[in-house]
């Protein structure tokens, strides 16, 4: 199988990243939680979706917790020219892998350190502020996005982004610093963010669709779909991949696999060139 050339998205003058990225959060135990069964795998598929070109690998120190980063300092470090890690803080887990949002300003920096050090790094290129709710409630991150416009200024991240997060809290958000990228839930069949994909694609910020296959508990379900990808000789999360790349020139995807052979098969979706009428017709799937 060919390998296509990767499109590239330019967020900043120091950041540009393929639009076709890795969410490395699959390289854990069942629940993001606990080491790989396969720990020399992991290692194969980090180090095979920087070979294959991709330049934007998304991750978190609470994956795991800490294993998903220690990992990928592993596979990658000394990072290659032009690889950009994307990481989030917001939440820790507990003894038991709970998720718990962990939004003081005192733990975020320690969240921030903790990222640095696991993942073998000076300066954060991207981090995301992941919300207390996780589709976004509504309610101020002044102080916690903030927080991490401070550790801007002083160097230790590069450029700053958001997850979870609703309309309104990205225009909070402007108003403190600079936003690179808004990572929300977003996919073929939930497209409640549709006004946000186009308000990110106006404001050049890249919309990094999480769940693009509809996640583990979600899997994407529809007839035209497979109808879709069996004209078109693909496979359905091909197809769906496809679509959100085609969608919105801002939209950047970071589909997580933990094999080799799913990782080729999510890269070769950004060489699908979807129809005019497909579009049309998985266009109706949302509506």
């Amino acid at each position: 199988m060919s390998i296509p050339a990767l499109q590239t998205s330019t967020l900043a003058d120091d950041l540009s990243i393929t639009r076709m990225g890795y969410g490395a959060m699959q390289l854990t135990g069942p629940g993001v939680f606990g080491p790989p069964k396969d720990r020399t795998r992991a290692i194969a598929v980090l180090r095979a979706a920087v070979e294959l070109g991709i330049t934007h690998i998304d991750t978190s120190d609470f994956y795991g917790p800490t294993i998903v980063n220690k990992l990928i300092k592993e596979a990658l470090h000394p990072y290659p020219a032009g690889l950009h890690v994307v990481t989030k803080v917001g939440v820790r887990r507990s003894a038991t892998g709970g998720w718990i949002t962990s939004l003081d300003p005192a733990d975020l920096k320690a969240q921030v350190y903790e990222n640095l050090r696991h993942l073998g790094l000076e300066t954060l290129d991207v981090v995301n502020l992941r919300t207390a709710a996780f589709d976004g409630d509504g309610s101020s991150i002044a102080e916690s996005f903030g927080t991490l416009a401070g550790l801007r200024e002083q160097g230790l991240i590069r450029h700053l982004g958001l997850s979870g997060i609703t309309d309104a809290q990205l225009t909070q958000a402007q108003a403190i610093a600079p936003v690179v990228t808004v990572q929300n839930r977003y996919n073929l069949v939930d497209r409640a963010d549709d006004d946000l994909v186009d308000r990110c694609a106006e404001e050049n910020i890249a919309y990094a669709a999480f769940f693009p296959l509809g996640g583990g508990f979600h899997p994407l379900r529809s007839r035209t779909l497979r109808d879709v990808a069996r004209r078109l000789g693909a496979s359905e999360q091909q197809v769906a991949l496809a679509w959100l790349l085609q969608r919105s020139p801002s939209t950047v995807l970071i589909p997580g696999t933990s094999c080799v052979a799913h990782l080729r098969e999510n890269i070769a979706a950004a060489d699908l060139q979807l129809p005019d009428e497909a579009i049309a017709e998985l266009n109706a799937i949302g509506q």
